[in-house]
C-alpha cells in the first residue's frame, strides 16, 4: 500500500492523526496533514484505510499493491 495526501484539500480535521498516528501528523502552524510514512506497515494499514474513508476533504488517497 502507498499513501498520498493532498495538503491543499486538507481541512485540518485531524481524524487521520487519531486513527493512524504512525502515518499522519499535523503541522503545528495550521493543522494541515503531514505524511510521515508513505508505505505503512501491515499493522497500520487498517487505521490508514479508515482515515481515508472518514477524511471530510477526501485528501487521502490509497494505492494498493
Amino acid at each position: 500500500m502507498r499513501v498520498d495526501v493532498e495538503q491543499d484539500k486538507c481541512v485540518a480535521a485531524g481524524q487521520c492523526v487519531l486513527l493512524a498516528p504512525e502515518v499522519f501528523d499535523q503541522r503545528d502552524e495550521d493543522g494541515i496533514v503531514e505524511l510521515l510514512d508513505a508505505r505503512p506497515t501491515p499493522g497500520a494499514r487498517e487505521g490508514v484505510r479508515e482515515a481515508a474513508e472518514v477524511c471530510p476533504a477526501a485528501a487521502i488517497q490509497l494505492v494498493e499493491g
